[in-house]
């Protein structure tokens, strides 16, 4: 199956997703070492820390490193409290490339939003020169995919309403988090506590109450300086009364700029400048090897792209400008949709195209394209599919319905291997497998799943797999609605049936 957009695209860099974690199925108690034995590359990592942020030292014990990400590192810091018990603490070491601005804005999110509604707040914070760590309370919690085989559907349909609360409380203040996933929210299997971290890649609705985000999504005219720092990868140059020279600098800057572009052109293969074309016209250089004026003449698409790979809106894949909380939404029904089928992650994809080539096998190429025009996308697909019935789905990946003759799920989303713990591994297929065809692959997971099935009905039986509602599909299909404008609300989610006895 093709699938390919109107207009080019281009690979934006690649942002964090990686958070907070344990590393341990049974996390050890407050106030106990949560690992033993730390690695000599753990250790140089707590020595470095200590040696650049001295301050630690004199409030905490650093036991452990517990997660790591691209901008940041995580650490696990006992401290004595006054009162001389012993407190665990998350220490949140951030890179010293991180920008002034996404740190500064990414603690207002915290101290403004977090603390309650299953949001995490923050306690305090230490900096030392360009090294930031940021300090909140250390909260057990479990990987979900170590728990997803054995969560009652009483778990999930709880796991789902406390991440709704954590949505529709940080989108009350106009703020995004953009990066909702099961890493993400924290979740205490024993205690039945949940925690929504890491605003590190936060944005801003037009009406955001959080300062700092307007000036990460050029909300404001003029962003305001923070810790002092200039913001130097504008190619826009500041004009300053104090420079008699500054109008010949702006006109050699934007003279660099125009050239920048004009030898990106010529680097991109064709080494004549674009032709001005009359507005309106369409594109005649698709499946073809060349690229038309048209396509030529076009400016660049700039839009977020920043999230997590799998769990990525349909407008942020498609790259449509216009991004509003609804991207949390979609994140949180791809979430339901792993628990409910016990496939995490659901969907898996290297690039862009190959991730909404996922999503049309089982939302529907029909579907996928008249969303994507409400919100000024094209998107062409070479092959028809039908939208998946999303309980028959779940029900026969997660191995409780056979799959009738002429019936499939989509190949990209077929079992490959099954985990330990009874949940499943999926390893989604190739781009150029994304049909509805394969029919051997999950023929395959069919006659493994049938071998287990009599242990595996008990234990669901008794889990309440057999008599999910059908309200908890409804909510599915809402919130997994391609159309950002019609998709639910956090708000809206709350008061669906599923929910009516919370």
């Amino acid at each position: 199956m093709l699938i390919t957009f109107s207009r080019k695209c281009h690979t934006l860099p690649r942002k964090r997703w990686t958070l907070p974690r344990s590393t341990r199925t049974e996390p050890a108690p407050p106030g106990r070492k949560a690992l033993t034995g730390k690695s000599p590359d753990v250790q140089m990592d707590i020595e470095h820390l200590s040696k650049a942020v001295p301050q630690l030292a004199k409030v905490f014990n650093i036991l452990d490193k517990i997660g790591e990400g691209t901008f940041s590192s995580v650490y696990l810091g006992e401290a004595l409290m006054r009162d001389g018990r012993k407190e665990l603490f998350a220490l949140k070491h951030l890179i010293p490339t991180s920008h002034p601005t996404r740190i500064a804005a990414e603690l207002q999110c915290l101290t403004v939003a977090g603390g309650r509604e299953n949001v995490m707040g923050v306690t305090y914070c230490f900096r030392k020169d360009d090294h930031v760590v940021i300090v909140m309370p250390y909260m057990e919690h479990q990987a979900l995919v170590e728990v997803i085989g054995s969560l009652s559907f009483a778990e999930v349909r709880l796991y789902i309403y406390h991440l709704l609360k954590a949505l529709r409380h940080i989108h009350q203040f106009g703020i995004i988090h953009r990066d909702i996933k099961p890493n993400n929210f924290l979740y205490n299997r024993r205690s039945r506590v949940y925690a929504l971290v890491d605003f590190g890649l936060a944005q801003g609705t037009a009406d955001t109450q959080i300062e700092l985000l307007k000036d990460l999504g050029g909300l404001r005219k003029t962003p305001r300086p923070v810790f002092g720092e200039r913001n130097l990868n504008s190619c826009t140059p500041t004009p300053s009364a104090t420079t008699p020279d500054a109008g010949k600098a702006e006109e050699a800057l934007s003279w660099r700029c125009s050239m920048s572009r004009a030898s990106g052109r010529a680097l991109s293969g064709s080494q004549k400048p674009a032709k001005a074309v009359q507005p309106g016209l369409t594109c005649d250089c698709f499946l073809t090897d060349r690229v038309c004026n048209v396509c030529m003449s076009r400016k660049q698409q700039v839009a977020p792209r920043a999230g997590t790979p799998g769990f990525r809106a349909p407008e942020v894949l498609t790259k449509c400008p216009d991004q509003g909380t609804a991207i949390d939404v979609w994140s949180a029904g791809v979430i339901l949709l792993s628990l409910l089928s016990g496939r995490y992650p659901f969907f898996k994809a290297g690039d862009d195209l190959t991730a909404l080539a996922q999503i049309i096998t089982v939302r529907g190429s029909r579907e996928t394209i008249r969303a994507a025009k409400t919100f000024g996308k094209a998107v062409v697909c070479s092959q028809a599919l039908p939208p998946q019935d999303l309980r028959t789905l779940c029900e026969t990946l997660r191995g409780r319905r056979r799959a009738s003759p002429g019936e499939d799920v989509p190949s990209a989303l077929a079992c490959r291997n099954r985990s330990p713990d009874g949940g499943s591994i999926c390893e989604p297929a190739d781009s150029a497998e994304l049909t509805l065809q394969n029919q051997e692959s999950f023929s395959n997971c069919e006659r493994t799943v049938c071998l287990m099935k009599p242990a595996l009905e008990a234990e669901e039986e008794e889990q309440g797999w057999d008599r999910v509602p059908d309200e908890a599909y409804h909510l599915l299909d809402r919130l997994l609605d391609l159309n950002p404008n019609s998709r639910i609300s956090a708000a809206e989610a709350l008061q669906h049936p599923l929910f009516k006895d919370l």
